[in-house]
């Protein structure tokens, strides 16, 4: 059984369709890369599976439970899956130990001191044990994803999505996100992220996901998708990544 499974996706928002019949299965421990142009759909799809969106039509399955009936507890679905955006979204009167431990305090009803323990320990996973006391403010674009990252880890989830986690930093911050990524995929854990990354993508993507408009046009092992294209579309973008 496919660990994350999407079924005749549709999702428009008023005459705009945004996702078009779209189906994917996401095998556990894989890595799944979504690629396409901003507008083609990607992060949206990211947002219905995390249940931000509702979907219009179609079904998505998560270990084969139906995630999209409407009388599934969203919340409880929403804690088994990590979502990280491109924006950091940490508070930033909280310290980073604060900004990881609120939701399991608050949401999760873990004692503070279990929180605790469990918050540096992905800090220390995530290589930003020292800053645990430090405000958002006094880090770098990449710590601060790292810290988004460690905070999406900390509830155990079963799937991570992350939508283009690198766009906002400067070139030389991005390498070390992409390093924890890896490091992550090592580990064996179940990812779904949108990049324009390519080098990332041919590395550690076990599927390359080509989206145009909504719909799924290209699926396949990086050195397929990437290294030949068999749809036009698929070589036209790939040609503008490049130049």
């Amino acid at each position: 059984m496919s660990l994350l499974s999407i079924q005749g996706v549709r999702k428009s928002f008023g005459d705009h369709v945004v996702l078009d019949d779209f189906s994917l299965e996401v095998e556990r421990g894989e890595c799944v890369v979504l690629i396409g142009a901003s507008g083609s759909g990607k992060s949206t799809l990211l947002r219905c599976v995390n249940l931000l969106e509702t979907v219009d039509d179609g079904v998505v399955e998560l270990a084969g439970e139906d995630i999209t009936d409407p009388q599934v507890d969203a919340d409880a679905i929403r804690s088994r899956i990590g979502i990280v955006f491109q924006a950091f979204n940490l508070f930033p009167h909280l310290s980073v130990l604060d900004n990881i431990t609120l939701a399991p305090r608050k949401v999760h009803k873990i004692a503070p001191a279990a929180a605790r323990e469990t918050a540096l320990a992905m800090l220390g996973r995530v290589g930003l044990a020292e800053k645990a006391n430090a405000k958002p403010d006094e880090l770098s674009g990449g710590q601060q994803q790292r810290v988004a990252i460690a905070r999406a880890l900390v509830n155990a989830p079963e799937l991570m999505l992350l939508d283009e986690v690198t766009s906002a930093l400067d070139p030389e911050l991005v390498g070390e996100v992409l390093a924890l990524l890896a490091d992550l995929k090592g580990e064996g854990m179940t990812m779904v992220l949108s990049t324009h990354e390519m080098s990332f993508a041919r590395q550690v993507a076990d599927k390359v996901c080509f989206l145009h408009d909504g719909r799924l046009l290209e699926v396949g092992p990086p050195e397929q998708v990437l290294a030949n294209p068999q749809h036009e579309r698929t070589k036209q973008f790939l040609s503008r990544i490049t130049a």
